[in-house]
């Protein structure tokens, strides 16, 4: 095992700062919090800006659907296999850290942190690339769960969330990695609304998302090293691989979860304290793109792990839409697209602008797809197609 630690001088300098009290100035400061509605949702002396931000997504309609949300492995009856609310209080705690070192707005962070997967379809990436063919094939545009997101917790519910907030959630894309982070400053709701729209008519736009502040930038990397080591544990729980000091190749950020999150963790601070920006090392940049390679190809890419998804997920995906579109054209009132969704969200103590009735077909159908848990997309595919094929899990007795 491999466990860095802070630098003796770094140590020092952040010792003095804190006695005295010359700690680095770059945390984002809430009194420049920006909302759509500013008479509203006012900072009190004990519930700042972000501390808002944070109680309204965790009182969210859909924030407890992420106990029952694959992050990578689907078909398992397995409780100790990572779900994606274990993933965002893991991105949660570790961004909570680094920032704590760097001397960041805590609350900021743990608001994008909860509240950046929030858009996730049931059973991971493999659903969300499965969502975004249908959707695009029915109407020209493209779905990413950073996007809906934010689409999620600002336009299906207007909580009346930061603008910095929303910001860090769109651009929390842990899929691309970067050496250094800069914040690209946003000025407004217009911008952050045409971020959106640039990335539903052209996902290569996702890739240019930047955070404008320091702490979305620290959720942004935490995403990926929150991952990266506990994947693999994962896997060893599925039984797919034997160990993983066996399976992957020791780098300076270390083989398995503990070193991962400990040596990537001190390498940013060492590498970002008083600066205004996060960065990493040369070399343990390097390591970490080799690390998330080496995931792909002895995890994720697996025929164990693929296969089923394109087999058995991709199909069930394909009859649910139809479905529910004939169900919304034949203003079908019984349907559960009516009932468990549009419903509800038009009988919100949050009332939006326009009825969302009147939203787009396809924007509703993917609305409710992407809203499902693993359990409640299985259970209404059963309840529309009795007789299809659907999961088979393995149990905890196999």
């Amino acid at each position: 095992m491999k466990y860095d630690n802070l630098s003796r001088p770094l140590i020092e300098r952040m010792e003095y700062d804190k006695m005295t009290g010359h700690i680095p100035r770059f945390a984002f400061d809430e009194k420049n919090a920006v909302r759509r509605n500013p008479d509203k949702d006012k900072p009190s002396a004990f519930r700042g800006a972000f501390v808002r931000d944070v109680d309204k997504i965790l009182h969210s309609a859909y924030y407890s659907r992420f106990a029952d949300k694959t992050q990578v492995f689907s078909f398992y009856k397995n409780d100790d296999i990572s779900r994606r609310a274990l993933h965002v209080q893991l991105v949660s705690r570790i961004a909570r850290t680094i920032g704590s070192a760097l001397c960041l707005n805590l609350d900021l962070i743990e608001a994008i942190a909860l509240g950046h997967d929030m858009g996730h379809t049931p059973f991971g990436h493999a659903g969300e690339k499965y969502l975004d063919e249908i959707y695009f094939e029915k109407c020209g545009r493209h779905f990413a769960h950073n996007i809906h997101s934010a689409r999620v917790l600002d336009g299906i519910y207007p909580y009346n969330l930061t603008l910095q907030t929303l910001n860090g959630i769109i651009s929390h894309n842990g899929e691309i990695e970067k050496c250094e982070y800069r914040p690209a400053p946003i000025s407004s709701f217009d911008d952050l609304d045409r971020e959106m729209e640039g990335c539903y008519l052209d996902p290569e736009n996702n890739k240019h998302l930047m955070p404008c502040t320091l702490e979305g930038c620290v959720v942004r990397i935490c995403d990926i090293i929150a991952y990266l080591g506990k994947d693999r544990q994962d896997a060893k729980k599925a039984g797919l691989i034997e160990k993983e000091e066996e399976v992957f190749d020791m780098g300076v950020i270390g083989r398995v979860n503990a070193e991962i999150i400990n040596n990537l963790s001190v390498n940013i601070i060492e590498n970002s304290y008083g600066k205004p920006y996060i960065k990493m090392s040369p070399d343990y940049f390097d390591a970490l793109k080799w690390a998330k390679r080496s995931n792909y190809e002895k995890i994720y890419l697996t025929p164990s792990v693929a296969d089923p998804q394109a087999k058995v997920i991709k199909p069930m995906f394909v009859r649910l839409y139809d479905k529910l579109e004939r169900d919304l054209r034949e203003c079908n009132k019984q349907s559960p697209i009516y009932r468990h969704h549009i419903d509800p969200i038009s009988q919100s103590f949050y009332k939006r602008a326009r009825p969302y009735a009147e939203e787009n077909i396809h924007t509703i159908i993917t609305d409710y797809m992407a809203s499902m848990t693993d359990d409640y997309f299985v259970d209404l595919h059963e309840f529309f197609f009795p007789k299809e094929k659907t999961i088979e899990y393995k149990g905890y007795f196999e």
